[in-house]
């Protein structure tokens, strides 16, 4: 056990740079992989099934962000609290978060898909839905609400061992969770001719096989944190406190359930379903970069939480700031291929030329600020990192309520369709000046603790 103590030591030693090399290049690597999910769907979706079954998949974005509203609040939570737990040497309450990850993504994984299943049509149709498209949508969500429970346990189980102190591991098993993904998305839709049921399948047999993986792996007593009969106990303060740090991204994800309702009704007004289809490739490719930050950040709350907790606030600082220009650096690459090529990334998805002149509009428009959203991104997550989750729940949600609601009401009354295009970059330049001013007095509060310790 002393090895595998002296292994979590190192995130108070190493060198920022190493560290994050270490921690955010599998974490950047498994999130990519991991969107590689919707995305690998949508291009088999598109060109096997068709452009309105892109249309009807995209109308089930608000339910997927439901889910990962409920998986963020466990998952996200847990692996900010192992961080923590870790750097307070606490070894027993980080494998009593890994038990309570494990039950509460259970029981919240069933209650979901039970609550959602009788409502399903109904639902879609008021998300935007015709009847040329909820067909589809419900075919799709019907059968990913089914598995709903695995989706939950992977990604709860997968952050937790990433914070544990073995991103590499849990980045291999994302990696093949997303190439057996792809692997049956081609046979159930190509060779088995499933259409848009084949894509569904593929991703919940997936996810039940990488969830025995990842608990065969947290099943060896050979690491910090790993499973025993003890762990599996709900323990009020690990789940409130978990819960607590994972408030800020189940929030997040909650309003932007909300959001992608708002946008699928706004594009079925102004532009149609094949609109909804080019918001569905547009978002696919946006959430690729995103989800690329969000690997950075992932990788960063280890050496964040571990040394706020060690109170090793020098280097906290030092991995934010690197945070910063990277994720900057990232998301300036996202901007110049929507400004540059959007007909290209369009076409991957989908042979309509109507959807095709859409998407090429949206990206441009909706990608407009896109430099800085790595930035905002990053300022956010760093405070859930040191568990100050009222500040990361409020930087979370400004963009979606304050900013970008309103501007998907107002807008697209002054431009139509492009209106509702440009109101993400409208948001995404506002919530980045709010985000990056609230981590200056931040940033001032912990150089204020520097010159005291």
């Amino acid at each position: 056990m002393k090895v595998n103590e002296e292994k979590a030591l190192i995130l108070g030693r190493e060198k920022i740079g190493t560290l994050l090399v270490q921690y955010a290049t599998p974490a950047i690597i498994a999130q990519v992989a991991s969107s590689l999910y919707n995305v690998v769907d949508r291009i088999f979706i598109g060109q096997g099934v068709g452009a309105l079954a892109i249309s009807g998949l995209a109308l089930t974005f608000p339910f997927m962000n439901l889910a990962a509203a409920f998986g963020a609040l466990v998952g996200v939570g847990a692996s900010a609290l192992t961080s923590i737990k870790l750097g307070e040497k606490d070894y027993t309450s980080a494998r009593l978060v890994l038990g309570n990850v494990i039950i509460l993504n259970l029981i919240l994984g069933v209650l979901f898909t039970v609550a959602c299943i009788p409502f399903l049509e109904p639902i879609l149709y008021a998300l935007g839905g015709s009847d040329d498209t909820v067909g589809y949508a419900k075919e799709y969500m019907f059968i990913i609400l089914l598995g709903n429970v695995f989706t939950h346990l992977y990604l709860g189980l997968n952050a937790v061992l990433r914070s544990a102190g073995y991103p590499m591991k849990a980045m291999y098993v994302t990696i093949f969770s997303v190439g057996l993904n792809a692997v049956l998305d081609a046979l159930f839709i190509f060779v088995f001719n499933w259409g848009i049921a084949g894509a569904a399948w593929a991703t919940v047999i997936t996810q039940a096989i990488t969830t025995l993986i990842l608990l065969f792996i947290l099943s060896k007593r050979n690491q910090v944190v790993f499973i025993t009969k003890e762990c599996f106990k709900l323990k009020k303060k690990i789940v409130l406190d978990a819960c607590a740090i994972g408030l800020s991204p189940f929030m997040t994800n909650l309003v932007a359930c909300l959001v992608v309702i708002i946008v699928n009704i706004q594009l079925q007004k102004y532009g149609g379903d094949l609109a909804i289809g080019a918001y569905g490739i547009i978002n696919s490719v946006a959430f690729t970069f995103i989800m690329i930050i969000l690997g950075l950040t992932q990788g960063m709350q280890p050496i964040i939480g571990y040394n706020y907790g060690a109170k090793n606030y020098h280097r906290v600082l030092a991995t934010l700031k690197k945070g910063l220009i990277v994720g900057t650096v990232i998301t300036t690459l996202g901007f110049l291929l929507a400004e540059l090529c959007p007909g290209l990334m369009a076409s991957a998805f989908s042979s309509d030329e109507q959807m095709i002149d859409l998407s090429i509009d949206g990206f441009r428009l909706f990608m407009m600020m896109f430099p800085i959203v790595g930035a905002q991104i990053v300022a956010s997550n760093f405070f859930q990192s040191i568990g100050k989750a009222k500040k990361a729940i409020f930087l979370s949600l400004t963009r979606q309520l304050l900013f970008l609601i309103p501007s998907l009401f107002l807008l697209p009354l002054i431009w139509d369709l492009n209106g509702v295009w440009v109101s993400s970059a409208v948001a995404d330049f506002l919530s980045a000046f709010v985000s990056l001013w609230v981590l200056m007095m931040e940033v001032k509060y912990m150089r204020k603790l520097l010159k005291t310790t």
